[in-house]
Parts: structure tokens; C-alpha cells; sequence
């Protein structure tokens, strides 16, 4: 929320000062956190799952190419996984609360799976219906976290859809959410890093290019009772 005086009017005439208000209503939360003590724990996460890959065909929920597994990661992913579930659990529960702003203890359901992009793979825009929030943690950037050059950014389109791109391309709103709006917005990634967002937010990932494994997990935290 921003007041500010607003002076108006031609020059030539009698020039009108108003108070403006401005609300940025309808935010879309997206959390990001590094888990500490990655580099070991992403090194034993990469073996775990190329040793899956390798033993068993993709699944093909949203990918365009590349290797996934089913949503059946929180079952064969060790000791490590369940540190990134810690993670993405703690940013879960601190960003759910009722309408009244209180926070619940909540039985959750957890599911995951494991996701292998290499050179010129890409997942389609998707979202993930019977979820609450989701998540995506960077097991292995495949260098494109040092050089941008390599692709495989995660992309989440706006979700107020094409908006006023389907009239007036070239005009958006004032700020620095105007860029995306009607668009997308590109984050490039960094193994250790969890992406945290609601479950009904479009998203996918650009195609990678390069000759080594971008490796990440999607989680979905949905409610047990639901």
C-alpha cells in the first residue's frame, strides 16, 4: 500500500491535487529457501534417483522429455528426502492459517516425485490438482545455476491469465509486477533451493541445454481428511 499527492491536469488549466491510494491486491506467494547442508545431502538424492531412473521406465504426467518418476518418491527417497520434507514442511505450515490469521495443526498428505531433464528436455505448464501447496527442490542445477546461458529455468505463468495482452500488448500496470502480467516470470534455479508455491499455480520448466542431468523433486502437501 502506497498514499501519495497526485497533482493533474493540462498545463494551461486549473491544476486538481488528490490523495492516492494504491492496494496490490491478490498476491501469489512464492517462498524460496536454501537447505542447509545441501551439497551432501543433493549428492546422495542424485544417487538415489539415477539409480531409479535407470531401473525403471518415466512416468508422463508433464513432461515434454526427460525422466519422471511416479508420485511415489516419498517411499524410496531415504534419509535425504525426508530432510527436503522437513524443509518445505516448516514453509508450509508457517504460511497456512485460517481466516482469522491462526495457524492449525494439520495432518497432512505427502506425496513426491523425482524429475531428470537433460540436454534439450523441458516439462510442459502443469499445476497439481488435490494439493495444497507444492514445491519444487533443485537436487542437481546441471551448471545452468552458475550460467544462464544453459536454460532450464522454472516458469510460472501469471494467473490472471492474458489480461490486457489481448488488447493493448505493450501496456501493463505500474510497478514491478507489471512485467509479468499476462505473461510469465523465469526463475533460474540453484541446487539447494525449494521453490514453495499454491498447488493451483500454472508452471513448467524451459528446455535445458546442456550434456549434464538437471535433477529436481516436485512435492504435494494436500490435507489427509480431504
Amino acid at each position: 500500500m502506497a498514499d501519495r499527492a497526485l497533482t493533474y491536469g493540462p498545463q494551461s488549466a486549473t491544476r486538481i491535487e488528490a490523495q492516492v491510494t494504491r492496494l496490490n491486491l491478490f498476491a501469489t506467494p512464492l517462498m524460496i529457501a536454501t537447505l542447509p547442508e545441501a551439497e551432501a545431502i543433493n549428492t546422495e538424492l542424485k544417487r538415489i534417483i539415477l539409480a531409479r531412473e535407470a531401473a525403471s521406465d518415466s512416468a508422463t504426467r508433464s513432461k515434454l522429455s526427460g525422466w519422471q518418476s511416479p508420485w511415489d518418491m516419498h517411499q524410496w527417497g531415504g534419509a535425504p528426502r525426508q530432510r527436503v520434507l522437513g524443509l518445505v514442511r516448516a514453509i508450509v505450515e508457517e504460511q497456512t492459517v485460517d481466516r482469522a490469521g491462526n495457524r492449525h495443526e494439520i495432518a497432512w498428505r505427502v506425496s513426491c516425485r523425482a524429475n531428470v531433464n537433460r540436454q534439450g528436455h523441458s516439462n510442459q505448464f502443469h499445476t497439481h490438482p488435490g494439493a495444497l501447496w507444492s514445491a519444487t527442490y533443485h537436487v542437481d542445477d546441471g551448471g545452468a545455476g552458475a550460467d544462464p546461458s544453459l536454460g532450464g529455468e522454472f516458469e510460472i505463468q501469471s494467473p490472471r491469465g492474458v489480461a490486457t495482452v489481448m488488447y493493448v500488448p505493450y501496456l501493463t500496470f505500474a510497478g514491478e509486477d507489471g512485467a509479468a502480467l499476462g505473461e510469465a516470470h523465469r526463475l533460474r534455479v540453484q541446487a539447494g533451493t525449494a521453490f514453495v508455491f499454491p498447488s493451483w499455480l500454472s508452471h513448467g520448466v524451459r528446455p535445458y541445454r546442456w550434456t549434464s542431468e538437471r535433477i529436481s523433486i516436485a512435492i504435494n502437501f494436500g490435507l489427509a481428511n480431504v
